[in-house]
């Protein structure tokens, strides 16, 4: 049973009207009452001994068992020379589990058995060491041994029963006095009592020695102020005084410190009452509380902490925030870290956490920064609380970014964590906008960056954010509503000067905007995650035209381009399969594009899944090549169909020697891994007579034909065709 519940049960007792009345009867019923409610027993049963023929007499008795028998029904009534009676005399308890065998208790067990009672637990109701009375609990069912706990509360209840007994027994002042004192010492709580006119230590017992380990003779009789309460907390302790004082009560929880440097909590309740002679007194009331206590921390440490890397947590920092309306606010995310989550197992990547979430400790240990979180997966927030040069701010940001890119070693391998950190002045912040969800904002655009990710937050950002959230919530409109049609742009074949492929081209036919262009809206699909429905339906729609398309004998491949969030779906390979066997596509006529800097960030599963996808006959080709940071190595494990050299290289052809340069070592890459190749973006026939010179397989551009409608496709092909 916990402290706390048996902290009240007792004060209840305490606190009763029978019980300052010394009305034996009413307080036995509440006891039993209190001790049916909080323990689990069948019975409770309180006796008195009656001094005129040394027997028990039953004082109440109240059961809870559906056996019972009757809540009238009596105990026997053994006489004060019983063996067990005897027995409860020296050792105050006795406690059994199986009372029918146990000898201490065979004077009873006839009892036992008319009332099916299987375990009991006796506790001699006592007054300076005299017996008064017994408090008996029974359980007919045999459960697990009566605990440390509930003997202990069982005792003090007995203690409150005994010093009941001692005020109706109306015994004159000073016995009764030495009966409470006599009691009181038996506690195992503190009891002390103070003079309020003198400040004097009138009385205090055993159990405040026994917590405390401060002597009684070293505090009765002086002030106060000895107490480590009022050394230790004095405008405290002097506003308990003067409640006392004014009849007011107190109650405090308060961490001490003893001499020898241990630390403990104590719960301490402080009434004052008056004496016969008008004597002003304060009684004081106090336990150890500090298991409590410490789980309670501990409870709040797992509220307001992370467990993985002990920083505060979101909701913690999240009200820091709500308070505070100046300083600067710092996000950092980790590029990539789903990803490598995925590939390496989650303990590696809460070992990249931990290691950054150390980083940042150290940052904000060396700026005097109390306030750092990890708010998300692997999202970190810093607050600088104080209002600080701005060049200071971005400085130190700067600083944090390269403390954070240096590389972690996990295991026997060397990582360099993506950091992208984004920053918020605070006071630029509109009232409608949180400052996580500004930083959030800020955030999106730190991640796009290539080279050093850091973005501050601003008003552009903002009116950005606010066009592209009423872009997203078209788009949800858009994939209900049908309103997106594929365009196809020719692939020609510069040796065979035919037209041997088209790209499928995603337009959105928006209600007010028109013919919207994939730049307007695929990174915002991307970044709600919208694309993965985007993605399917232009994947099959693609495959159902190249399906009509085989089935008029135009023999053609389709490109069609997959994002890095639909690649690594886990769910690409079923669909692709899934749309291969239903339209019976021919093998290699269907070539799915990714772009090269997607392709590098998880070699491992765009391994598998290429090799899958070959399996199926479906070929990979790599789009905007030359802008990532591809290697021989990757390019040699992939399945490569083909690659398509960025559109940058080619508009400046031919002008640049660097381009130039560029191009045809690309064509001899391709050409010594056997890989077909296109270009993209030819717009003049310099360009066309250049690629084709270099021995460059396939081209496309508006010097053939932009994306074109499938009606205007067809007509397009029909016509190339009759022309040669």
């Amino acid at each position: 049973m916990k402290k706390q519940k048996s902290q009240q049960l007792l004060e209840y007792i305490v606190n009763s009207e029978a019980k300052q009345q010394g009305d034996f009867r009413a307080t036995a019923q509440i006891a039993a009452e209190l001790l049916s409610q909080q323990l689990n027993v069948s019975s409770v049963v309180v006796s008195a001994l009656c001094h005129l023929d040394d027997k028990l007499e039953q004082i109440t008795r109240l059961s809870t068992s559906a056996v019972c028998h009757s809540s009238s029904a009596f105990r026997p009534t053994p006489s004060a020379s019983f063996a067990f009676i005897q027995q409860l005399i020296g050792e105050r308890h006795i406690s059994s589990e199986d009372c029918l065998q146990d000898s201490r208790l065979s004077e009873l067990r006839e009892y036992y058995q008319q009332q099916g009672v299987n375990s009991v637990l006796e506790v001699a109701i006592r007054i300076n060491g005299h017996l008064e009375g017994l408090l008996s609990l029974e359980r007919t069912e045999a459960t697990e041994p009566w605990h440390d706990s509930e003997v202990q509360l069982c005792s003090q209840v007995a203690d409150q029963l005994a010093l009941t007994l001692a005020t109706q027994h109306g015994y004159d002042k000073d016995e009764r006095i030495t009966l409470f004192l006599s009691a009181a010492e038996q506690s195992d709580q503190i009891m002390m009592i103070v003079n309020l006119e003198t400040e004097t230590i009138e009385y205090v017992n055993k159990a405040h020695f026994e917590l405390t380990r401060v002597e009684k003779k070293r505090i009765v009789g002086r002030k106060v102020r000895v107490l480590d309460f009022f050394k230790q907390y004095p405008n405290l302790s002097e506003q308990v005084l003067n409640k006392a004082r004014n009849g007011e009560s107190s109650e405090e929880e308060i961490n001490l410190v003893r001499q020898d440097g241990s630390t403990y909590w104590m719960r301490l309740g402080v009434k004052s009452f008056i004496s016969e002679r008008g004597n002003h007194f304060a009684l004081v009331n106090a336990e150890n509380c500090t298991e409590q206590h410490n789980h309670q921390t501990e409870l709040l440490r797992l509220a307001w902490r992370c467990g993985l890397t002990g920083l505060f947590n979101r909701t913690h920092f999240s009200r820091v925030l709500e308070k505070q309306s100046t300083g600067h606010l710092v996000l950092v995310d980790l590029r990539g870290f789903k990803r490598f989550n995925d590939t390496y197992g989650h303990a590696s990547g809460d070992v990249m956490l931990v290691e950054v979430a150390r980083r940042i400790r150290h940052f904000a240990e060396v700026n005097q920064l109390s306030e750092i979180a990890r708010i998300g997966s692997d999202e970190f927030a810093i607050l600088f609380e104080n209002e600080e040069d701005e060049s200071l701010i971005e400085e130190a940001t700067e600083r944090l970014y390269r403390q954070l890119e240096a590389p972690i070693t996990i295991g026997i391998e060397q990582v360099e964590p993506k950091p992208a950190l984004a920053r918020v002045d605070l006071t630029s912040i509109e009232q409608l906008f949180s400052p996580l969800t500004c930083a959030d904002i800020a955030l999106q655009y730190a991640k796009s960056k290539q080279g050093r990710a850091i973005q501050v937050f601003n008003s552009a950002l903002l009116n950005a954010f606010k066009e592209d959230a009423q872009i997203e919530r078209d788009l949800v409109a858009a994939i209900k509503g049908r309103q997106f049609e594929l365009y196809y742009q020719p692939l020609k074949d510069l040796k065979k000067q035919a037209y041997i492929g088209a790209e499928a081209l995603i337009r959105w036919h928006h209600p007010k905007k028109g013919v919207l262009y994939p730049g307007a809206f695929i990174d915002i699909a991307e970044q709600s995650g919208l694309i993965n429905d985007i993605g399917s339906w232009v994947l099959e729609a693609a495959c159902k035209q190249l399906n009509l398309w085989q089935r008029h004998q135009i023999d053609i491949s389709m490109h069609v381009n997959v994002s890095a969030r639909q690649f690594f779906s886990g769910s690409l390979f079923e669909q692709v399969w899934e749309l291969v066997t239903r339209y019976r596509l021919k093998p290699h006529s269907l070539i799915l594009e990714i772009t090269e800097t997607e392709l590098m960030e998880d070699i491992r599963s765009a391994t598998n899944l290429c090799n899958e996808l070959a399996d199926l006959g479906v070929g990979l080709a790599i789009d905007d090549f030359g802008t990532g940071y591809s290697s021989m190595r990757y390019l040699k494990q992939f399945p490569i169909s083909k690659l398509k050299i960025d559109r940058s290289f080619i508009s400046d052809l031919t002008v640049s020697h660097e381009s130039r340069e560029i191009v045809s070592a690309i064509i001899a890459m391709a050409s010594a891994l056997n890989i077909s190749l296109t270009a993209e973006g030819v717009e003049t026939k310099e360009q066309e007579l250049f690629l084709a010179q270099h021995f460059c397989h396939q081209a496309q551009g508006f010097l053939y034909s932009p994306a074109l409608r499938v009606s205007e496709f067809s007509d397009f092909l029909t016509n190339k065709a009759a022309i040669h």
